[in-house]
C-alpha cells in the first residue's frame, strides 16, 4: 500500500500552533514510510475565506520548509487541491448517493430545527433531526421544489449499523450509528458543507491516513458512515492531542504563541518551531532535532492516547535558544542585521566583519533573534550611569582603589588580554573583590552588571569607545 497523508487548512489567514503540529505530523509520517504528503485548501466556506489563494499557508509552510508532494502550484494526478474549484467531483458523489437513496432533501428552516432542538432538550432527550423530511412522498418534494422553497441535502444514516474506525492512539473505536442525527452534505446556496467534501476528497485522492486533531474525532463517525455506505476502505486514523495552555484549556488567540505569526514576528526560528512541535507530548533521547532527525526518531509504532498536551513557552524559548546556537555566523548576520538597522539606523553603517563579530560573543545569551537589539544596546547607545548605580554594586571603600587600579592600567586599554589579565592581578595586590571591579567595568561600559566578559566588551566597543565611556565613570565616582 502506498502511504497517502493530507493536510487540510483552511484558508483563514493565520497558521496557528495546532495546524502546525497537524501539518508536521503528516509531513513526517509520508518522509519515514516514504509515502506522499498531500496540501489540500478546505475553501468552501466563505466566511472563513480570509487568505484568497491560500498565499499564507503556502509562506508558512515553505518557511517551516514543510515540503509537499501534491498541493497548489506543486499540482499532482489528484488536481486541481482547491475544495472551491472542485464542485463538480462533490456533485458527482452527491448524485451516486441520490441514485443509492442515501440522502434526502430537507426543507426544514432554520427557525424550525431551533424549535425542534428546544423541544428535544426541554424533554431531556438528545438533540436530534427527527426526519421530518425523509417522510415526504415525491408529490410534496415536487411541490416544495417547484416553489423554489430552499433545501439542503441530508445523509441518511442506517441506524441499525456500526463503523469502526482504527486509531493509532485509540485503537479500533466503534460508532453506534443510532446514535448520531442525519447530517447536512449541501448548504441553500447548493454549496457542500466540510464534512461531505473532506470525505469525497479523502477517497478520490486514495488518502491512506488522516492525522488531525482529538475535536474532530465527533465528525469521524459521519464520514465513516459515507465510507461504509459506498463500501469502501476507511483510512487509518490518529486524532492527536489538543494543544493545551497551563491552565488546562484549549490554546487559543489569547494565548502568545497561539499563532504562527505571533512566533515568527517575535524572533522564533522555523528550526525551532518544528522541532518544538515535533518533540511536545512525546518522550525522546535527543530533544533538539532537525526535519530529518525527526523523521528517524518519530516513532508511529507507539502513540500515547492522551487527550491533551500542554503547551509550554518556556521549552520553547529553550529549543530556540539551542538553534540559535547552531546558527552559523552569515546566518545569524542575516537575521539580525534588518532588526538592528530598523532600531539603530547607524548599524547600516557597520561592516559585515565587525557585526559578525559582535554577534559571535552574544549569539549563546540570544532566546529569540529579536533579543540582538537589547543584547547590543549598549554598542549603539551609551548607557546613562548615575552615582546610585554605582553605589548598588560596590562598596564605597572601594572607590579610590578601583579607581587607582583603572588609571595605572589605562595606558593598555587598546590590548583588551592584557588589560583584563592586568586588572585581576592589581585587584588581589591590594585585596579588592575582583567582581567589585568588574561590575564598575560592565556599568561604565555598557550600563549593567551582567553580560560579556571584560575582554570581550573591549573587543566590541573598541579603545575610543571604550576609553571615553570609562573616564566618564571615574568623574562620576570622583
Amino acid at each position: 500500500m502506498t502511504i497517502r497523508v493530507r493536510f487540510a487548512p483552511s484558508p483563514t489567514g493565520m497558521m496557528h500552533l495546532g495546524n502546525v503540529r497537524t501539518a508536521l505530523i503528516n509531513f513526517l509520517f509520508a518522509k519515514q514510510k516514504e509515502g506522499t504528503f498531500v496540501l489540500r485548501i478546505e475553501d468552501t466556506d466563505a466566511q472563513r475565506m480570509l487568505d484568497p489563494e491560500a498565499k499564507k499557508i503556502l509562506e508558512d509552510l515553505a518557511w517551516l520548509n514543510l515540503t509537499y508532494d501534491e498541493g497548489p502550484i506543486v499540482e499532482g494526478p489528484h488536481a486541481p487541491y482547491f475544495q472551491s474549484q472542485r464542485a463538480h467531483l462533490y456533485e458527482e458523489t452527491r448524485r451516486l448517493f441520490e441514485q443509492k437513496h442515501l440522502i434526502y432533501r430537507c426543507f426544514c428552516t432554520e427557525e424550525e430545527l431551533a424549535k425542534k432542538r428546544e423541544r428535544q432538550i426541554a424533554l431531556k432527550l438528545p438533540p436530534r433531526y427527527d426526519r421530518t423530511c425523509m417522510a415526504l412522498n415525491e408529490e410534496q418534494i415536487a411541490k416544495n421544489t417547484h416553489n423554489n422553497i430552499p433545501f439542503i441535502w441530508r445523509f441518511k444514516l442506517n441506524h441499525e449499523r456500526s463503523v469502526t474506525i482504527t486509531d493509532l492512539a485509540h485503537g479500533s473505536i466503534t460508532f453506534e450509528l443510532s446514535n448520531f442525527s442525519d447530517f447536512p452534505i449541501s448548504r441553500q446556496d447548493g454549496s457542500f458543507t466540510f464534512m461531505f467534501a473532506n470525505f469525497v476528497d479523502d477517497y478520490l485522492m486514495n488518502i491512506t491516513h488522516i492525522f488531525r486533531g482529538e475535536d474532530h474525532l465527533s465528525n469521524t463517525a459521519n464520514q465513516a458512515a459515507m465510507f461504509d455506505a459506498l463500501n469502501i476502505s476507511l483510512p487509518m486514523y490518529w486524532h492527536m492531542p489538543i494543544l493545551c495552555n497551563t491552565e488546562g484549556k484549549k490554546l487559543s488567540k489569547r494565548d502568545f504563541g497561539f499563532s504562527l505569526r505571533d512566533l515568527k514576528e517575535a524572533g522564533f526560528l522555523p528550526e525551532a518551531v518544528s522541532n518544538y512541535v515535533g518533540i511536545i507530548g512525546s518522550s525522546f533521547t535527543e530533544e533538539v532535532m532537525s526535519l530529518e532527525e525527526l523523521t528517524k526518531a518519530f516513532n508511529f509504532e507507539s502513540i500515547h492516547s492522551a487527550g491533551r498536551i500542554t503547551y509550554d513557552l518556556e521549552k520553547l524559548k529553550w529549543v530556540n535558544k539551542q538553534w540559535i546556537a547552531r546558527c552559523t555566523l552569515e546566518k545569524l548576520l542575516a537575521l539580525c542585521r534588518p532588526l538592528l538597522e530598523k532600531e539603530y539606523p547607524q548599524a547600516q553603517y557597520l561592516n559585515d566583519h565587525t557585526l559578525t563579530q559582535l554577534l559571535r560573543i552574544i549569539q549563546t545569551e540570544l532566546v529569540t533573534i529579536n533579543d540582538v537589539t537589547s543584547l547590543l544596546q549598549f554598542y549603539f547607545v551609551e548607557p546613562t550611569i548615575t552615582r546610585e548605580d554605582f553605589l548598588a554594586c560596590i562598596s564605597e571603600q572601594h572607590y579610590t582603589a578601583i579607581k587607582e587600579i583603572i588609571t595605572a592600567q589605562s595606558t593598555i586599554l587598546a590590548q583588551p588580554a592584557d588589560y583584563n589579565n592586568q586588572i585581576k592581578i592589581a585587584a588581589k595586590t591590594q585585596n579588592i573583590p575582583l567582581k567589585e571591579l568588574f561590575w564598575f567595568l560592565r556599568l561604565a561600559l555598557m550600563g549593567t552588571t551582567h553580560g560579556p566578559s571584560i575582554h570581550e566588551l573591549l573587543e566590541m566597543l573598541e579603545y575610543d569607545k571604550a576609553q571615553q565611556r570609562i573616564e566618564k565613570a571615574l568623574h562620576i565616582l570622583s
